[in-house]
C-alpha cells in the first residue's frame, strides 16, 4: 500500500473499492496530481487518472491519510528517441524494441525529455504506461538574455531556453552554452554544472 500523497504523474495503482470480486479491480494511471488543504481540517488529494482497462479518464479524490494498492509494474531502461504529433518514442536499450507513449501518458514530464537521454519506462503487462525521470537532469542553455554585472549574488532570475526547448528561470550569471541542472519534480533551476578540469 502507498499513501495517496505519493501518487505523482506516472504512478499506477489498483482500486477495488467498487468491485465485487478481486478480478474486477480497476487499474489507474495517474495523469496529474493536486493537493488541497483547507483550514484546520485534513487535506484532500485530487488525481486525474486514466482507467487502463476502459481507457476512461476520471478524477478521484482521497483524504490525505488514505492509502491505495500500488499496481505491479515492470520497469525497463529505455532511450528517448524523439517526439512527433503521434507521441513520444523510446527504444529498449537491451533488445532495441521501440515503444510509444501519447501526450496524456507522458503528461507534464514530456517537457523534460531530450533526444538520446536514458530513462525508465513503466509497463503494465506489455503496455507502456509512463516514464520515470531522474530527479535532476543536465541541460545546455541554448538561449538566454544578458546578465547584469554585480547582481550575481542576488535572487534575480531571467528565463533561459534549454537544448530541448524547456524554459527555466536561471540566475543572471548563467550564459548561453552553460550546462545546468534542473529538478524534474518542480522544473526549477538547481545549479550550474561544474566543469571537469
Amino acid at each position: 500500500m502507498i499513501s495517496v500523497t505519493e501518487l505523482r504523474a506516472g504512478a499506477v495503482f489498483e482500486d477495488s473499492s467498487s468491485a465485487k470480486a478481486s478480478e474486477d479491480k480497476q487499474i489507474y494511471l495517474v495523469l496529474s496530481y493536486g493537493h488541497i488543504k483547507m483550514g484546520r481540517g485534513s487535506g484532500t488529494v485530487k488525481v486525474k487518472v486514466k482507467n487502463l482497462k476502459t481507457g476512461a479518464t476520471v478524477e478521484k479524490s482521497f483524504s490525505t491519510g488514505a492509502k491505495v494498492q500500488e499496481a505491479q509494474v515492470d520497469r525497463k531502461k529505455v532511450q528517448f528517441l524523439y517526439a512527433d504529433e503521434t507521441g513520444f518514442h523510446f527504444m529498449d536499450t537491451v533488445d532495441y524494441n521501440q515503444f510509444s507513449l501519447n501526450a496524456d501518458q507522458i503528461g507534464d514530464q514530456g517537457r523534460f525529455l531530450k533526444e538520446g537521454m536514458e530513462t525508465i519506462l513503466r509497463f503494465w503487462g506489455d503496455e507502456p504506461l509512463g516514464v520515470e525521470l531522474p530527479r535532476v537532469i543536465d541541460y545546455q542553455v541554448d538561449e538566454t538574455g544578458p546578465g547584469e554585472r554585480g547582481n550575481s549574488a542576488t535572487n534575480v532570475y531571467k528565463p533561459a531556453t534549454m537544448e530541448n526547448g524547456l524554459t527555466v528561470l536561471v540566475p543572471l550569471f548563467i550564459k548561453v552554452g552553460d550546462q545546468i541542472k534542473v529538478d524534474t519534480r518542480t522544473g526549477a533551476y538547481v545549479e550550474r554544472k561544474k566543469e571537469n578540469k
